[in-house]
C-alpha cells in the first residue's frame, strides 16, 4: 500500500518544534508533528511531550512576558498556536526512521507508516545522570532529574536534600526545592558556579542552602526500605570523604541531545546534531534539518531554540520550493 507523503515532519515539541510547526503551517505546508508519546519510559527519560520547558517554573527571559511565566503555561500557548494554525499533532514517538532516500520513510509507536519530503529534527535533550553506584537503583526512590517533577512529594517535605550541579539548572532546582523542603545541600565540583550571577545570587541569599565547593559525589546511599538515606563525597582539596545524610537527590548537570534514534544517520558531534552551515539548519542529509538543543551545544535557551525553529521552517519551505514540490 502506498504510504501518506507528508510535505514536512517535525519531531519533537519543544519550543523548536512549535515555532518550526507554526511558520510552516502558515506558510501551508501542513505540518504533521509528532511530540512524543505519554509514557513511564518517556517520563523517566525526561523526553515526554512539550520538553523541558514544560518542568521548569517560573520562565523570566523569554522576550513578550515582562512579569515572567510558568514554564508549562508557556508551552501550552506555543501548542495551541501551531494547532491553530493548521499542525496536526500526534502525540507518540517515531520509533523508526530511514534517510537514506527521498521522501524519508517514517514509522510511529502508534504503528503509523508514512513518507515525508522533508522532516525537521527538535526532540531536545534530557537529562545527564551521574552514574555512580546507587543512582540507577534508587531511581523514584529518592533519585531524581527534575526538581519541578518530584519536589512537593511527601517523602521530600521538610528534610535534607541534595542538588548536584553548579549551573543554572542547579541553582534554579535548589531555589526551588527550598520551598517544601528543610535544607538543600548543592554539590558543586569546582570552586565556583556556572550559573548566571542573578542565579548564583538566589543561592548565596538563601538561608537553606549550603554550597559544598570541590565536593564529588561516590555514591548514594540507601535501603529498599527506606530508599535514599544519604549522599557518600569526596571534598577533593583535603582529600577527604564524608557522608551527607539525606532523603533525596537531585541530579542537574546538564542534558544530552535526544539523537539515538536517529542511529547515525545524520552527521553528529558529541551526540548533537551537526549543522553544515552556520547560518541554516541544514543536516549532512539534503532535506533534513535540525533545531533546538538537539543540534544546539553552545546557546541551550528557549529564545535560541525557537530562533531555530523558525530557521528550520524556512530551510524546509525554501528546499520544498527550489524542488518544485510546494
Amino acid at each position: 500500500m502506498e504510504h501518506e507523503v507528508e510535505n514536512v515532519t517535525i519531531i519533537g515539541s519543544g519550543p523548536a518544534a512549535f515555532t518550526a510547526a507554526i511558520y510552516a503551517a502558515r506558510a501551508e505546508l501542513k505540518p504533521l508533528e509528532y511530540e512524543g508519546a505519554i509514557t513511564e519510559e518517556n517520563r523517566l527519560a525526561g523526553t515526554l511531550p512539550l520538553g523541558q520547558l514544560n518542568w521548569t517554573t517560573e520562565v523570566e527571559n523569554f522576550p513578550g512576558f515582562p512579569d515572567g511565566i510558568q514554564g508549562p503555561d508557556l508551552m501550552l500557548k506555543m501548542r495551541e498556536q501551531a494547532v491553530r494554525y493548521g499542525t496536526r499533532i500526534v502525540t507518540q514517538d517515531v520509533t523508526e526512521l530511514d534517510l537514506s532516500e527521498r521522501p524519508f520513510k517514517l514509522k510511529g509507536s502508534d504503528g503509523k507508516e508514512w513518507k515525508s519530503r522533508t522532516v525537521i529534527i527538535a526532540t531536545g535533550a534530557s537529562a545527564r545522570y551521574l552514574d555512580i553506584p546507587g543512582e540507577r537503583e534508587f531511581a523514584n526512590k529518592g533519585v531524581s532529574a527534575c526538581a519541578v517533577c518530584d519536589g512537593a512529594l511527601p517523602r521530600f517535605r521538610g528534610k535534607s536534600l541534595v542538588v548536584v550541579g553548579g549551573g543554572d539548572t542547579a541553582a534554579e532546582e535548589a531555589t526551588y526545592l527550598t520551598k517544601f523542603a528543610d535544607h538543600i545541600h548543592l554539590l558543586v565540583r569546582r570552586g565556583e558556579m556556572r550559573a548566571s550571577k542573578v542565579m548564583q545570587q538566589r543561592v548565596f541569599d538563601n538561608d537553606k542552602i549550603t554550597v559544598h565547593w570541590h565536593t564529588k559525589p561516590l555514591e548514594v546511599l540507601g535501603t529498599d526500605a527506606d530508599g535514599v538515606t544519604g549522599v557518600k563525597v569526596e571534598k577533593s582539596e583535603v582529600g577527604d570523604v564524608q557522608t551527607i545524610d539525606c532523603v533525596g537527590v537531585f541530579v542537574a548537570i546538564g542534558h544530552r541531545p535526544n539523537t539515538a534514534f536517529l542511529a547515525d544517520q545524520v552527521h553528529m558531534e558529541e551526540g548533537f546534531v551537526k549543522l553544515t552551515d552556520p547560518f541554516h539548519t541544514f543536516t549532512s542529509v539534503e532535506g533534513v534539518f535540525a533545531a533546538g538543543d538537539v543540534a544546539d551545544p553552545t546557546y541551550k535557551q528557549a529564545v535560541t531554540a525557537a530562533g531555530m525553529g523558525c530557521k528550520a521552517a524556512l530551510d524546509a519551505e525554501h528546499f520544498l520550493a527550489s524542488k518544485g514540490e510546494v
